[in-house]
């Protein structure tokens, strides 16, 4: 019988999700678990093959998978290592898609999550006809994916592509996970979007808003977008404030790699126009005229839910035979 099918893994801080899906992108079974109840990689991995075996005894066992592909913080693709993941219990060195392969007796392919997105889009999303692309994923943080020449960007080392890292306000706003000062991350990340608003409140005492409704510690994202939505002028500020700093940090990245397209995705891209108008404005005011309005500047085409398995499983059909 012929492997056509592949699993998907994506491990975060908090949950791992998995599925099975074909080579059309399809998600024939999934499931998920609690990837911080584990305290020992050992014991994650026994409770994911429990979970797993269960999937692929439906899909008529292990000899119709090709492989496993994993997206997880900090994966290294060229060692299929997890590295020193901050969000992650298991600290120091992971081999972990050779221990994903002696267990399930298939190949095992490890990424970062950001370039598994990418991978998503490119078998399955808004880039499926494309060979130059950035996925820049707005989530907790901010990751990216490049590909060039119709290849994933890994650099040398295999973590290439750490654009969320980058410095857009040098001096900027304190990121607590690296100690950096002004990176992309600090502002256009939900907790970014977060601590933006709860500094406008702080600053700016006069300005009636209904997020003054909330206490500091009810002040998140959706709390924002909800108030946003609402026509609550301080909330809709937030969104162009983060939106030009997108937008400027996007027009460094489109002038280093001459990408066709720039794909948001992720939890801040619900908030629709209210940050993308911003970003494209602020994006294509700080382009060379070389190049603007030459580049997509396009939401995620791929279910939210079902994007980091897709984009994880994808990994396995770009496996050498």
């Amino acid at each position: 019988m012929s492997q056509q099918l592949a699993v998907g893994i994506d491990i975060g801080g908090t949950n791992t999700k998995f599925g099975i899906v074909d080579r059309r992108g399809n998600i024939l079974c999934d499931g998920r678990m609690l990837t911080n109840q584990h305290e020992d990689v050992h014991g994650f991995l026994d409770e994911l093959h429990e979970h797993l075996s269960v999937l692929i005894a439906q899909v008529g066992g292990i000899e119709n998978i090709r492989g496993i592909g994993v997206g997880a913080p900090n994966g290294n693709f060229y060692t299929g290592n997890i590295e020193y993941a901050p969000n992650l219990r298991w600290k120091g060195v992971i081999p972990l898609a050779k221990l994903l392969a002696e267990k399930f007796g298939v190949p095992a392919v490890l990424t970062n999550d950001a370039n598994a997105a990418a991978l998503g889009e490119f078998q399955y999303g808004a880039a499926r006809s494309m060979r130059d692309f950035i996925v820049i994923t707005l989530g907790t943080g901010v990751g990216s994916g490049i590909v060039a020449n119709g290849q994933l960007i890994y650099g040398h080392d295999g973590f290439a592509g750490e654009l969320g890292h980058c410095i857009v306000i040098p001096g900027g706003r304190y990121h607590p996970g690296t100690g950096a000062h002004g990176s992309l991350e600090a502002y256009a990340s939900a907790t970014g979007v977060t601590n933006t608003a709860l500094e406008f409140l702080a600053n700016r005492p006069d300005t009636k808003s209904i997020l003054r409704e909330h206490s500091k510690e009810e002040i998140n994202s959706k709390v924002i977008y909800e108030a946003a939505m609402k026509g609550d002028p301080l909330a809709v500020e937030v969104y162009e404030f983060t939106g030009k700093i997108l937008g400027e940090a996007l027009a460094n990245f489109v002038m280093f790699s001459s990408p066709e397209a720039i794909i948001l995705f992720g939890g801040l891209t619900k908030a629709g126009d209210m940050i993308m108008k911003p970003v494209r404005e602020h994006m294509e005011k700080n382009l060379l005229p070389i190049f603007q309005n030459k580049v997509k500047l396009v939401f995620s085409e791929l279910k939210e839910s079902d994007a980091a398995i897709l984009g994880a499983s994808a990994l396995a059909w770009e496996m050498k035979d």
